[in-house]
C-alpha cells in the first residue's frame, strides 16, 4: 500500500507538516509503506505502534504532538477535525451474494456489511435485485455514516431495514451474531472470500451469557470497567452501574487485559468499553466479565427475557 495522491492533497491543502499514522492491528505492516511515500512529499511522519482496535481508539496523544492524525481502515465515529479517515477498501466477486438465495424464506431482505466492504453495496444490490430480491439498505447515521453499515458496537442499520431476513457480507461471525441478537431476525451471512453461507442464531451465545450472569452472582466484589479511549469512553454510564450496588467500584483501564484483571484481583467486571471486550474475549478472561446490560440484570432491574447486545449509539 501506498499514500494515495488524494491523501496526499488532502495534507497539504490542510497546511499539516507534522503528520502522525496510526491503523488497527491487521493493517499496522502497511504504514511503513505509507510513512515513506509522506516522507518523499514533505512531511514528517509519527507512526502510532500502540495497539488501536477502531476509530473509536485514536491516539490522541500523538495527536496533540502533530499537525493531523490520519487514521487508516475505519470510518469515523465522533467530529474530530484533525483526524483523516483513510478507510481500507476490500474487493471480491459481488456475484458470491447468490449462494446465499436458497436459505432465504422470503423476497424481501436487509443488506448489511462493515466498512471495508460498503463500496460494493450498490453492485451487490443490483444483483439479487435483478435476481427478484428486494432489498432494503439503510442510511448511514451515527457511528456508522455509510448505507448498510455495521460495527461490532453498532448494528443501527441492520435494525432499520425494518426486514425479518437479513444477509451480513463480511468475515467472521461475531457480527452476524450480533445483528441477530440485536434485531431477532433470521441472519444469513456469506463469507465472500471462503464463500461460506450459513444461518446464525444467537441462543448458544445467550446460554453462555445467562451462565455467566449467575456465575457472577456470587461475587463479592463487582468492578465497573470504564474507558478513557475517544469513542469507548462511557464514563456516565458507568456511575449509573455503580450506583446499582454496593459491591461495584469504578476502575478505569486504557487497555483491558486479561494480566490487569488478574491483578486488580476482583472476581466479577463490568465492561463499558468496547462491547467486543465481553463477547468475544471471554475464553480470555479468567473471571465473568458482563455487558452493562446483563449486570442490570444481575442487579434485578432487568430480565433475561429483555436481553439487548451492549451498543454504543
Amino acid at each position: 500500500m501506498i499514500a494515495s495522491s488524494d491523501l496526499i492533497s488532502e495534507l497539504k491543502h490542510r497546511g499539516a507538516s507534522r503528520v502522525a499514522l496510526q491503523a488497527p492491528e491487521g493493517l499496522k505492516r502497511r504504514l511503513s509503506d505509507i510513512a515513506e511515500d509522506l516522507k518523499s512529499a514533505g512531511f514528517t511522519v509519527f507512526v502510532s505502534g500502540d495497539p488501536c482496535y477502531g476509530a473509536c481508539d485514536l491516539d490522541l496523544d500523538l495527536l496533540k504532538d502533530t499537525d493531523v492524525l490520519v487514521h487508516l481502515g475505519h470510518a469515523p465515529v465522533d467530529g474530530t477535525d484533525r483526524v483523516i479517515y483513510d478507510i481500507f477498501r476490500m474487493d471480491f466477486d459481488p456475484g458470491v451474494v447468490l449462494n446465499a438465495l436458497p436459505l432465504f424464506t422470503t423476497d424481501r431482505i436487509g443488506l448489511v456489511t462493515t466498512v471495508q466492504h460498503v463500496h460494493l453495496i450498490p453492485e451487490v444490490t443490483r444483483i439479487l435485485e435483478e435476481a427478484g430480491v428486494s432489498v432494503t439498505v439503510a442510511e448511514g447515521t451515527g457511528r456508522t455514516p455509510y448505507p448498510g453499515q455495521i460495527l461490532g458496537c453498532s448494528f443501527e442499520a441492520a435494525r432499520r431495514t425494518g426486514t425479518s431476513e437479513i444477509l451480513y457480507l463480511g468475515t467472521g461471525v461475531f457480527h452476524p451474531l450480533g445483528v441477530q441478537i440485536a434485531t431477532g431476525a433470521r441472519v444469513i451471512a456469506c463469507d465472500p472470500y471462503t464463500k461460506t453461507i450459513e444461518e446464525v442464531n444467537g441462543e448458544r451465545l445467550l446460554r453462555r451469557r445467562y451462565a455467566l450472569i449467575e456465575k457472577a452472582r456470587q461475587a463479592e466484589k463487582i468492578g465497573i470497567l470504564v474507558s478513557p479511549k475517544s469513542g469507548q469512553a462511557r464514563r456516565d454510564l458507568a456511575t449509573d452501574l455503580v450506583s446499582l450496588s454496593e459491591k461495584a467500584t469504578l476502575i478505569q483501564l486504557r487497555e483491558v487485559t486479561a494480566d490487569q484483571l488478574l491483578n486488580l484481583g476482583l472476581p466479577c467486571y463490568v465492561n463499558t468499553a468496547c462491547p467486543r471486550l465481553a463477547y468475544d474475549d471471554q475464553v480470555r478472561w479468567p473471571v465473568p466479565v458482563l455487558t452493562p446490560q446483563e449486570f442490570e440484570i444481575l442487579c434485578g432491574i432487568r430480565k433475561f427475557e429483555e436481553y439487548e447486545v451492549d451498543e454504543i449509539r
